[in-house]
């Protein structure tokens, strides 16, 4: 996987024939993504242990939203901060920051960028200023107890490598994702 490769440009040919749908079937869409990124975001406080596993997927809704249309990646995402104010209040401090802010930038990022490495540093750069945010700014144990809360060099080195990974993956697996959902949605 070159960093360097382009993505393909039927992610702007399927967002172009996306933008063709109605707006009923647009809002039903981003319901929709921002009910299961609601319901996975708040598995973690449902499903002590296990559901930990699945916070983590709560990105795959709001990127993929985003991937389609950004208003549509911004519609799921206030949307399931709105769920999760009712599902799982505690989960507020956490998704905006971290899943979602991931998910909306690398998905708008596939509008504004085309090549690969543009858009994980899109991803990464929100992804670390998130973390940060709340380790720093709000003083929220976002990375556990064990990470102090006072500004360090080597902790921002270490988010900024995370993040970078982190949002390689992502980028990956939403392309893969992609192209299995345009069969559904793009006809």
């Amino acid at each position: 996987m070159n960093l360097f490769k382009p993505i393909s440009d039927e992610v702007r040919l399927s967002q172009i024939l996306f933008n063709q749908y109605k707006r009923p079937m647009k809002l039903v869409l981003g319901s929709i993504f921002a009910c299961i990124a609601a319901i996975l975001q708040a598995a973690g406080g449902f499903l002590p242990g296990i559901g930990y596993f699945f916070s983590p997927l709560a990105t795959a809704p709001i990127l993929l939203g985003s991937m389609f249309s950004i208003p549509l990646g911004v519609m799921s995402y206030l949307l399931t901060m709105m769920l999760l104010f009712i599902l799982q209040p505690t989960e507020l401090f956490i998704f905006p920051f971290t899943t979602g802010l991931l998910g909306l930038g690398i998905g708008a990022s596939f509008y504004f960028f085309r090549k690969r490495v543009s858009i994980i540093a899109a991803g990464a750069i929100l992804l670390m200023a998130g973390m940060m945010s709340l380790l720093y700014i709000f003083h929220f144990p976002v990375l556990g107890p064990a990470v102090s809360d006072s500004f360090s060099f080597l902790t921002t080195v270490s988010i900024f490598l995370f993040a970078f990974l982190y949002s390689w993956i992502w980028v990956e697996l939403a392309l893969i994702m992609f192209k299995r959902l345009k069969m559904v949605f793009i006809q």
